[in-house]
């Protein structure tokens, strides 16, 4: 257990979760779910079960710092590594495997967004750590696909083939593409295949093959980050990753090195999982009352409303009569009333508040 690592990636901005998940606050920070912990504290407990605790890193933006400590005040400083800037998914993993390299050359890591929910932890764990031995035993990248429950439009997908060799885990394919988020007939159709699963954005890898992919797939990305081998854990880090950052290409993980390596795997699971990615998501899994309504922190009452998520402040009451089927979010200066089937709408409300209103309320 002592070569296992976890990245926890909590830089983003949740937009999608507005006027909840701010710039300032982002969802990963916000007990949005009413458990009593915020997303990114239920991440890092599930990760203690699978990693020593002084090998789990943050990769949060520097702006998001003080959060991090406040809210994990277990983790040291060179535990928490800050971006300069949003350069999406593969340099933030590059940074954290390479710092992780420079430590322990056997390291083995799991990759994880911070605001994901995950019911089954303790089948979690097991998932992770039979990836842990597939990616031990061989130069593979592999990662956790979830067997879909309807054809989704908000997911990516992963088809798999059986693998070319027997695996000890009858679960583990060989992962032949990758779909980006489909339109509902191809999702249809992914389903009735049934050699297609839900990309879940969790990763394992030893750090040696994800470096060696960066090589052979970034190899821009790879001198950058390679170049930093020598001040990694020193004073000198947070200078190389803000010149870095500075000139790294923007790009996922995906589209940089999973789509076009050849060594990929995927993980069939079922862990009661979901990204968390939209108030329709949420609101599937937050208790509902006798009408359905979805109660983020309890302060509301409803009157011949059904099928609404409501959120409000603790200290706020906030009363709603006659919706059906809306979302609701007061906070201290944003009032959102918008209908659940126009969610994907809310990115273009931020955007329009950003441009009529200026950064104040985003």
């Amino acid at each position: 257990m002592k070569n296992n690592y976890c990245v926890i990636m909590a830089g983003g901005i949740g937009s999608r979760f507005w006027p909840m998940s701010r710039t300032n606050y982002p969802k990963q920070f916000i007990d949005i779910l009413g458990l009593g912990q915020t997303l990114l504290q239920l991440t890092y407990n599930r990760f203690l079960k699978l990693c020593p605790r002084e090998n789990i890193v943050v990769v949060t933006n520097e702006i998001y710092k003080d959060l991090v400590k406040e809210q994990l005040p277990n983790l040291g400083d060179q535990q928490i590594l800050l971006e300069p800037s949003r350069r999406n998914t593969a340099p933030c993993i590059a940074y954290a495997c390479y710092k992780i390299y420079s430590q322990n050359q056997d390291a083995r890591i799991v990759v994880s967004p911070a605001d994901h929910l995950i019911l089954k932890e303790d089948t979690f764990a097991k998932a992770i750590n039979s990836c842990f031995r597939k990616a031990s035993s061989e130069d593979c990248l592999v990662t956790l696909g979830i067997k879909p429950s309807r054809p989704d439009t908000g997911y990516g997908y992963i088809q798999f083939i059986e693998s070319p060799t027997p695996e000890t885990d009858h679960r583990i394919k060989k992962v032949k593409t990758f779909t980006e988020k489909p339109d509902l007939e191809v999702a249809k159709y992914f389903i009735q295949s049934g050699d297609f699963l839900w990309n879940s954005g969790i990763f394992i890898w030893t750090a040696k093959s994800i470096i060696k992919a960066f090589e052979n797939y970034m190899p821009e990305t790879a001198v950058l980050f390679k170049e930093g081998m020598n001040v990694y854990n020193t004073d000198k880090e947070a200078e190389f990753i803000k010149n870095a950052y500075s000139i790294s290409k923007s790009i996922s993980i995906d589209y940089g090195i999973m789509e076009k390596a050849s060594n990929v795997y995927v993980r069939a699971s079922i862990i009661g999982w979901s990204d968390l990615g939209t108030f329709g998501s949420l609101y599937t899994h937050i208790a509902k009352d006798n009408n359905g309504n979805a109660i983020i922190n309890k302060n509301a009452m409803t009157y011949n409303s059904e099928k609404c998520i409501v959120s409000a402040p603790k200290e706020k009451l906030i009363v709603v009569e006659g919706l059906n089927d809306y979302i609701v979010v007061d906070t201290h200066d944003v009032l959102m009333i918008c209908k659940k089937e126009n969610e994907q709408q809310i990115r273009q409300f931020v955007n329009d508040v950003k441009m009529n209103k200026g950064d104040k309320f985003i």
